[in-house]
């Protein structure tokens, strides 16, 4: 609340927020009082509370509790509390029913495409002339079947995908499903080109053959008959609809997204969006927290210097002379709140848990990394034991505690910040324990050669000194600056809050797969500039820029305080470390880097969070990822993945599973699109030149069995591998199929219908059976189209081997047995081919093979291995004439939603600034009246001065606007200010601004006051408090 009353506009109540509001269950505010308080902004709730409450202190008092304390420890009253004023926490938001779930699915672009087919199908399957059954019904049976496993296929995507109320801007499609869409689209076209122009095929080759060939005329009485023909080819048409859409789409995309999801579970990875596992695959840049995420959160002792030696890591216990070591020890142990601990870790393999002040747990930790312990101490000594003890304040930095010795003495033991401490220091134990004197120059050499590298090193150096008082001689205790002086120096220490062992290695994973890794921090420069260097973001030689929030937005917004795209286009590439910085910048900086243009391609960014404040930018980005451990239920609502570890690393494996994904979709549709391929040819070509397709229904059926649901779960299910980190992002304009697969597409479709109508039209010459075309109606089924169907079955299984493989690799092998599910569904497909074939009888249209036969169906399908690498030895770039397909949306195009985004979702500051700008012409309207009472002064003050230069206009102050853009502190704990009194800090510093404050870039961290020239506020300006001008100046 400190920030509302810097204000300078001034707000009169409204006449009936005078009387006070009736009595809640004895408490003296309602809950309707309480949040329309919450509603208030600025300086009007801050007059809301003066006017209704007196102040914090009344509102406090009429609510029964104590700003410092809290709510009493008492179950009546807060449960008397819990039925007046609710429940402090955010209500699970209701799930969907299973009615909205199926007719979200039904929304997919490819199943209202099948949709319509099998409605169209189903309806003609009724119709059959008097006194003959229509094969058609048969036909379509099938045609209807096929949709049955589709409609259910796409609601698992959709169940976990949230869609907001239309007048909310939506999140842009994710990057896969846009692709696939316009996919489905473009294949949905293509099928409806070749559909039509088999049905004017079919129709004309009827009509011409019959009514020119053979010269019938058309009679009243053959009307049914020609219809029946009509509908057939009808059904014929929408037959090859049907097989050219790629219906198993939706469901392999699910089904990859489901495998993945569950599988990055064990990976830290709770998904709560499935479109966010794909979305990370495109991921070029991540945004990431320090604490926590790239750092441990434990403070730690990583350097010391102990007995004339600087130790870089943890000394070894026998490296230290005894007296040191047990001197470190007691006064680590006895220094520090005794309520600060290490205690065990929860579970096994985890680290010790600190409990208390996280710098004071660091010392306890050296203690227990120098295999000592400070519980027995402690035991020893217990607190009520203690004579004196100062604590620690942000004035002193440092805290003392004196005890008394057994010969009658006292011994004081001091530790904080070195800089402070090493002043009092006289002596010094050198490398044998004992005392060495401490002169300045001494001191001097010790901050270049010792405190100065740490520094650099981005840690906090605390000293640890004692002092010893003889019996007889007790101090006067009140006198700190006295008793706290003359100290001997045991040991200086340099703590921080380690970079995780692992996120390094990661970060170079990133970097190596195309990604850029900023850190947003609520850190200093110089803490986070170090620890950006050990995790490797930021590499020397490298052109980068390290920036605090006040300088990344004096450089990103005009004059006005409005934040302009190219300007915020010059600084995010560069960009590695953004210190200093508030929930709104990190939200300014994702939004400025999805809606930039300047690259190649546009950018897909990941964000991490865990504030409530963070909501936005996790909104914004196209992946959010928020804290499991440390982030707030606001953070984790807002995200789509939530790191159940808060650990850097599972962020990279959301890469890895992300990109799997992509993949597994493009395997899928390189297989399917080449079952596709042939089937509509084969269908097409048959229908047109045999008037019947060599694939029966029943058997069409179990290919789509085999393309769509099977091969979804063999190809789907592959697991990832680090060769994916090898390459870069696809984004968002990379085409799904690529002109490899294309290549490959094409070139087994040739090599499948090459063979299919070899067997079609010389296949019993070559086996010598009886042919199968032209059979009579109800004839049973011929061993000729059984080959056909035997050896089509062959070579997709084969080609499903060759399909794992996009980008030309030559083993197909590889990895084939790390991935059971693959395996499993090969050889059951082959089990159950078996017994379609050998027993399926007239029910699959399948006539028993001989052993002869079958070896030839297998060679020719085995031919698929030997062919995919005769595909593999063509160069891809030859190929010129081959054109990709399933692109994205290009980065100038925009959708409907995303139009609307734009409309709807004005970055946070820019609509504060809005609202502000208003408040800011009255307020300035009030300055130019108080102006013109200040020139009636303006003789007297300036009386032997030189007069200055000023703006006294309200037009000079718009014409030639200038802002002082002022630094603000973090209400949140540093590395370098831990130790700080929460209370006293508070007081000192101004608090975190508002996120709902007038001002237009409060929320960022920026305070705009209008610019009066220097020598006018250092001399006319420079007031008396009560006079008018100071009045004016208190207003500005």
């Amino acid at each position: 609340m400190g920030d509302m009353a810097n204000s300078s506009i001034e707000f009169h109540p409204k006449p009936q927020q005078q009387r006070e509001a009736p009595h809640a269950g004895g408490f003296g505010c309602t809950l309707a009082e309480l949040r329309s308080l919450m509603e208030l902004r600025g300086a009007e709730a801050l007059q809301k509370i003066q006017e209704a409450y007196g102040d914090v202190g009344g509102l406090c008092r009429r609510l029964k509790t104590s700003p410092t304390e809290g709510l009493a420890d008492n179950t009546n009253d807060l449960e008397k509390r819990r039925q007046i004023y609710g429940q402090n926490f955010i209500p699970p938001k209701q799930p969907k029913t299973f009615l909205q779930l199926v007719w979200e699915a039904l929304q997919d672009v490819t199943l209202i495409i099948l949709e319509v087919a099998a409605i169209v199908s189903l309806g003609l399957s009724f119709y059959a002339p008097p006194g003959e059954e229509s094969e058609a019904k048969k036909q379509d049976g099938a045609v209807a079947m096929e949709m049955q496993p589709l409609k259910s296929a796409e609601g698992g995507e959709m169940e976990e995908r949230e869609k907001k109320k239309a007048n909310v801007p939506k999140k842009e499609k994710s990057v896969l499903q846009g692709k696939l869409t316009k996919l489905a689209v473009q294949i949905g076209k293509a099928g409806l080109v070749m559909s039509a122009i088999t049905v004017i095929i079919l129709v004309l080759y009827f009509v011409i053959e019959t009514f020119v060939v053979d010269g019938r005329a058309w009679l009243a009485e053959c009307t049914p008959v020609y219809v029946q023909y009509f509908v057939k080819f009808f059904i014929i048409g929408v037959t090859v609809l049907v097989v050219a859409v790629p219906e198993g789409l939706p469901l392999a995309v699910t089904i990859s997204l489901a495998y993945s999801v569950k599988k990055m579970m064990k990976d830290n990875n709770l998904v709560r969006h499935l479109d966010a596992c794909e979305t990370m695959g495109n991921a070029t840049a991540i945004c990431s927290d320090k604490t926590g995420t790239l750092t441990t959160n434990r403070m730690t002792v990583v350097q010391s210097y102990l007995g004339d030696t600087h130790y870089k890591e943890v000394p070894a216990p026998n490296a230290l002379t005894p007296k040191i070591l047990d001197l470190l020890v007691h006064a680590i142990s006895i220094n520090s709140a005794y309520t600060t601990k290490i205690l065990p870790p929860e579970k096994e393999g985890a680290l010790p848990r600190q409990v208390g002040n996280k710098t004071e747990c660091a010392l306890l930790g050296f203690v227990l990394d120098l295999k000592r312990d400070f519980q027995p101490v402690r035991e020893q000594i217990p607190e009520d034991k203690l004579y004196k003890v100062y604590t620690f304040n942000s004035v002193r930095k440092s805290m003392s505690t004196a005890i008394r010795m057994p010969d009658g003495g006292f011994r004081l033991f001091s530790k904080g910040a070195s800089e402070i401490l090493l002043k009092k220091c006289t002596n010094i134990l050198n490398s044998n324990g004992e005392l060495r004197g401490f002169r300045p120059r001494d001191r001097d050499d010790m901050v270049k050669k010792i405190i100065e590298p740490m520094a650099c090193d981005g840690l906090r150096t605390i000293c640890i000194a004692y002092r010893d008082f003889s019996a007889g001689q007790e101090p006067d205790w009140d006198d700190e600056n006295e008793v706290v002086g003359d100290l001997t120096c045991i040991a200086v220490v340099g703590i921080e809050d380690p970079v995780r062992p692992e996120v390094p290695e990661a970060i170079r994973k990133c970097q190596r797969a195309g990604i850029t890794v900023r850190m947003v921090t609520g850190d200093n420069i110089n803490t986070a500039r170090a620890i950006a260097a050990k995790c490797g973001i930021i590499q020397p030689g490298e052109d980068f820029l390290c920036l605090e929030g006040k300088e990344f937005n004096r450089r990103i917004r005009n004059e006005k305080g409005e934040i302009e795209q190219e300007r915020l286009d010059k600084v995010w590439p560069k960009l590695r470390v953004l210190a200093r910085s508030s929930p709104t910048d990190k939200h300014t900086l994702v939004k400025g880097i999805i809606d930039s243009t300047t690259g190649e391609q546009r950018q897909v960014v990941a964000v991490t969070g865990d504030g409530t404040n963070d909501g936005p930018a996790l909104k914004k980005a196209d992946v959010g990822f928020a804290m499991g451990i440390a982030g707030t239920d606001v953070a984790k609502e807002a995200s789509d993945i939530i790191l159940t570890d808060d650990n850097f690393t599972s962020i990279v494996k959301a890469v890895m599973w992300g990109r799997n994904v992509y993949d597994s979709i493009s395997k899928f549709l390189q297989f399917q699109l080449t079952v596709n391929v042939v089937a509509v040819i084969v269908a097409f070509t048959g229908a047109c030149i045999t008037q019947d397709s060599p694939l029966k229904a029943v058997q069409m059926l179990w290919v789509n069995l085999i393309m769509d649901t099977f091969a979804s779960l063999a190809l789907a299910t592959e697991p990832p591998t680090e060769s994916l980190l090898l390459r870069k992002p696809y984004g968002r304009d990379k085409p799904l199929i690529s002109r490899t697969m294309m290549k490959n597409i094409l070139g087994h479709a040739v090599y499948q219908l090459t063979i299919i109508f070899t067997l079609l039209f010389v296949g019993e010459l070559f086996f010598d059976i009886d042919s199968g075309r032209n059979a009579p109606l109800h004839s049973p089924p011929s061993e000729h189209y059984t080959i056909i169907f035997n050896t089509f079955v062959m070579m997709q299984l084969f080609n499903e081997i060759n399909a794992r493989k996009i980008h030309g690799e030559r083993n197909v092998f590889d990895g084939i047995f790390s991935n059971p599910i693959f395996c499993t569904i090969v050889l059951g497909t082959f089990a159950i081919q078996i017994v379609i074939v050998q027993f399926g009888g007239k029910p699959f249209s399948c006539s028993p093979l001989s052993t002869e036969q079958w070896l030839w169906c297998l060679f020719v399908g085995v031919g698929e291995l030997v062919w995919g690498q005769v595909i593999a030895t063509i160069p891809t770039s030859q190929l010129k004439c081959l054109k990709e397909a399933g692109h994205g949306p290009g980065k100038d195009e925009m959708t409907d939603e995303e139009l609307a985004e734009g409309e709807e979702e004005i970055d946070h500051a820019e609509r504060e600034l809005r609202r502000g700008q208003i408040l800011w012409f009255r307020g300035l309207n009030r300055i130019q009246t108080q102006i013109r009472v200040v020139k009636a002064f303006r003789s007297s003050l300036y009386e032997g001065l030189e007069k200055p230069e000023s703006k006294t206009s309200i037009h000079n102050f718009m014409a030639t606007p200038e802002f002082l853009i002022n630094d603000y502190t973090h209400n949140i704990p540093l590395i370098d200010d831990t130790d700080v009194d929460e209370n006293e800090e508070r007081l000192r510093a101004p608090p975190p601004p508002s996120p709902n404050q007038n001002n237009n870039a409060i929320d960022s961290g920026i305070y705009l006051t209008t610019h009066v020239t220097k020598s006018a506020t250092s001399s006319a300006f420079s007031s008396s408090p009560g006079s008018p001008l100071h009045s004016m100046e208190t207003s500005l």
